[in-house]
């Protein structure tokens, strides 16, 4: 397996893991599909297709936007990325599933934040023996207000009352 010096240890062992299921699948591995694989695992965000096709594009300038979707699409159809969308925002989002993980997502400003401390195998056995289904694949999300956005929110009720209260002198 071709060794990416740019990745961790542990980030390298999840590259070879899916480079390794792919090819089984027999599915081509290209140098694009590789780097859009790296780049997936060693995110912090969640970025979309455009932001993945700006940060490899300098080292793959023959690289297309369409190949970068093509590359997620396979990588869904596999199940290591998933898909996620934020309130009022058309843009899709990935998120490389190596880990299991909830995503928890800010109604207000649409930032995503993993939660990493669930037991996804254990809601999927209860899944299973709840309905009689065989569970393939689980998306979970939570949505609420991140830190952020209920700080401006007090900020800006604290700005209102003191207008109030100064229109009333």
């Amino acid at each position: 397996m071709e060794l990416h010096s740019h990745l961790n240890a542990e980030h390298q062992t999840a590259f070879e893991h899916v480079i390794q299921h792919l090819k089984e699948k027999r599915i081509r591995i290209t140098e694009t599909r590789k780097a859009v694989v790296a780049y997936l695992i060693e995110s912090d965000d969640h970025p979309s297709a455009e932001m993945i096709y700006l940060d490899l594009l300098p080292n793959y300038p023959n690289m297309s936007l369409a190949t970068v979707y093509n590359n997620l699409k396979v990588l869904l159809e596999e199940g290591f990325v998933t898909e996620l969308k934020r309130a009022n925002d058309t843009t899709t989002y990935y998120d490389f599933m190596g880990h299991e993980h909830l995503n928890v997502i800010c109604e207000k400003c649409g930032k995503i934040t993993d939660f990493m401390d669930v037991e996804i195998p254990s809601l999927k056995k209860e899944a299973h023996e709840q309905t009689g289904y065989k569970i393939t694949k689980e998306v979970l999300s939570i949505y609420g207000i991140c830190p952020e956005c209920q700080q401006l929110k007090k900020n800006n009720e604290v700005t209102k009352s003191h207008f109030s209260f100064r229109q009333a002198l």
